[in-house]
């Protein structure tokens, strides 16, 4: 099981999840099997409002889950589209984040919940 957890800078487990999906300088990814994690940048960071490409993003990895601080409706349809999960990441840190995901306390990302416009901080 891969998660994925944008953050704003490479810390290791220590590393700040990021308030938003598309525009996350990176990628922790986060094999939750082997007790492993890894950093990619985001090469789709610099969009315009709306034109995530998530998938682009994560330069087809394979990804199981994901759990953001926020996301648009668009990457989120994308990402469902292709069958991975999105939850909310409440948690200020990876680590944190990967503990609440595997105690299955994250909530699950709807469109309805999803970001309509950006905010100033987490969403």
């Amino acid at each position: 099981m891969t998660l994925c957890i944008p953050i704003e800078r490479d810390l290791g487990l220590q590393s700040p999840v990021c308030a938003h999906f598309g525009s996350a300088p990176m990628f922790l990814l986060a094999d939750l099997e082997a007790g492993t994690c890894r950093t990619i940048p985001n090469a789709n960071q610099h969009h315009g409002h709306g034109m995530c490409m998530p998938l682009a993003a994560l330069r087809g990895e394979s990804i199981d889950a994901i759990a953001v601080g926020g996301i648009g409706a668009g990457a989120l349809s994308k990402l469902l589209a292709a069958g991975i999960q999105v939850y909310f990441a409440d948690q200020p840190t990876a680590e944190a984040t990967m503990a609440a995901f595997q105690a299955g306390s994250l909530r699950t990302v709807t469109l309805d919940s999803a970001c309509s416009h950006h905010h100033g901080g987490r969403h």
